[in-house]
């Protein structure tokens, strides 16, 4: 039995590290994994009310109760969002992950002096 060995990765600084996914393109289980929010909120540090905006918008993977008392998220459509985010980010795309829009904040920072 002739064990196959796997080519070395890139190392992190080079233009073939930046071109690798974040995550795996197929999951090694043979069932889609889904989370509960306190997972979610370790992958995506966003606000709860910014992700709750971000799905009644359509911007962001919905979840969907597995029981009446158990919200989850289906890990592949978040992984997927997040890789999105990422390309968008760095091809310099302009949309939702772009910048902040300041106009449409309610208040000004204040700055101390």
């Amino acid at each position: 039995m002739e064990v196959q060995q796997r080519p070395p990765l890139p190392r992190p600084g080079t233009a073939e590290f930046e071109e690798l996914p974040q995550y795996v393109e197929k999951p090694p289980l043979p069932f889609r994994r889904t989370i509960r929010r306190q997972e979610l909120h370790q992958i995506v540090p966003l606000a709860e009310t910014t992700i709750y905006e971000l799905e009644r918008r359509g911007d962001f993977p919905r979840r969907f109760n597995l029981t009446p008392r158990c919200v989850v998220w289906d890990l592949e459509e978040v992984e997927a969002w997040i890789e999105e985010r990422k390309q968008a980010s760095r091809s310099g795309e302009t949309g939702p992950a772009a910048r902040p829009d300041a106009k449409q904040r309610l208040t000004r920072p204040v700055r101390s002096r």
